[in-house]
């Protein structure tokens, strides 16, 4: 497997981390994992890639070796739109490809509806828009998430090495240990006695207003790259067929496809989720 290079960005804020694949002259390929992921996410596809593009799997604020958010700032979805921003503005690239997995192609989506011509192509996996609100839970959710105590001082497992927080892993998320390795190896860090996650414990917050669907969906009607959407079969719990359908129906220029597998289609079937991606930027 081809060795990244690592890269650090500094933003006006904070510093991000990410691992780099390919040519530095080749296109330019962004790519955005998902919640409690990092560049790992992309360890398998990125090389499949990297003959065409050169990729270069961002970490956001809070996640892998990305600077965490000070005290008292909280994780919103709206300002890694803005990270992500400031990080290509780092880069040096006025224009680049997206590609997304779960919140990274929520993030994606908006960062492409937020600056259309700075986008090429999108590339979401597993994610159109983020995560909506239809009324039912507002009330609570927004209750329960001020009244949640800071995760600052959270007490954090330790594992005895990346063997045990990888079976933490797959039990907590459904995606085989083995498959989760280079999440869980970029994701661990060593301290007295072990090894504990280096993600900020702040992530695991509720989120207390989200976006209402129309809202997502008057955001996803902005977005002008052509844009390729692969979607698990069966649909994950929470990104239900029918919703997905009506978003997508938003995006003007878009191309759903399906395929058998869990979440993480990317680290599962990386030949055939790298197929898919060269197809749809040959279009």
């Amino acid at each position: 497997m081809t060795t990244p290079r690592e890269r650090r960005l500094a933003l006006p804020h904070l510093t991000l981390a990410a691992l780099e694949w390919g040519a530095p002259a080749a296109p330019p390929l962004v790519a955005l994992h998902g919640w409690l992921d990092n560049a790992g996410s992309f360890a398998r596809l990125a090389p499949l890639l990297a003959p065409r593009f050169r990729v270069i799997a961002l970490e956001l604020p809070g996640h892998g070796h990305s600077d965490h958010l000070p005290a008292g700032v909280g994780y919103h979805f709206l300002d890694y739109v803005r990270a992500v921003l400031a990080a290509l503005d780092a880069l040096a690239l006025p224009r680049c490809r997206l590609l997304g997995h779960s919140l990274g192609a929520g993030i994606a989506s908006l960062v492409a509806a937020a600056a259309p011509a700075r986008i090429e192509r999108l590339h979401l996996i597993e994610g159109l828009g983020p995560l909506g609100d239809d009324g039912a839970h507002t009330l609570q959710r927004y209750r329960d998430a001020l009244a949640a105590p800071p995760a600052n001082g959270k007490t954090l497992r330790v594992f005895r090495d990346a063997e045990q927080a990888a079976r933490a892993r797959a039990m907590a998320s459904g995606l085989d240990a083995q498959l989760a390795r280079p999440i869980v190896e970029r994701g661990l860090r060593e301290t007295d006695g072990g090894w504990q996650w280096r993600s900020d414990p702040r992530l695991t917050r509720h989120t207390a207003i989200r976006l209402a669907e129309p809202q997502i969906r008057a955001l996803l009607a902005g977005i002008a790259a052509p844009t390729a959407l692969l979607l698990s079969q069966p649909a994950t719990p929470y990104l239900p067929a029918a919703m997905m359908a009506a978003r997508a129906a938003c995006v003007p220029r878009i191309a759903t496809e399906h395929l058998h597998g869990g979440h993480h289609l990317q680290l599962e079937q990386p030949q055939v989720v790298a197929e898919w991606v060269l197809r749809h930027a040959a279009m």
